[in-house]
């Protein structure tokens, strides 16, 4: 089965953070799936830390490590229903989504993510 990244799974990737640092290493040769929307999270982050410059150099490294999926019409109103059903961030819907498109396992330790729908493939990465 694929993997599906969020951002809680790549920050803690980028901070060595066990165990969801060895994880999402162990998932980066079958170029795992991420959302845009949560690559954009990761910038986000990333830029507030350390700077612009950080920021793209993270963004530029993982799109060659990674299957980035650009969110279509299909997959903003899947989010949309998603979140309208669950307490979580938008972006978070989109990491779901984003994971059941691609019949992928999502990597992450949110637990909005992991207080979800119990059909939702996930690992929870948190120690």
């Amino acid at each position: 089965m694929t993997d599906c990244l969020d951002s809680w799974a790549v920050l803690r990737w980028l901070e060595g953070e066990e165990p969801a640092a060895s994880r999402v290493e162990a998932s980066l040769p079958s170029r795992p799936v991420m959302s845009w929307i949560n690559l954009g999270e990761v910038y986000y982050v990333v830029e507030r830390a350390a700077g612009r410059d950080q920021a793209d150099r993270v963004v530029r490294d993982l799109r060659h490590q990674l299957t980035l999926d650009l969110p279509t019409e299909a997959r903003v109103l899947e989010a949309a229903r998603i979140k309208a059903r669950h307490a979580m961030a938008y972006a978070d819907a989109f990491a779901v989504a984003t994971a059941i498109a691609h019949r992928a396992t999502l990597l992450t330790g949110d637990p909005e993510i992991l207080g979800g729908d119990p059909s939702w493939a996930t690992a929870d990465l948190r120690p």
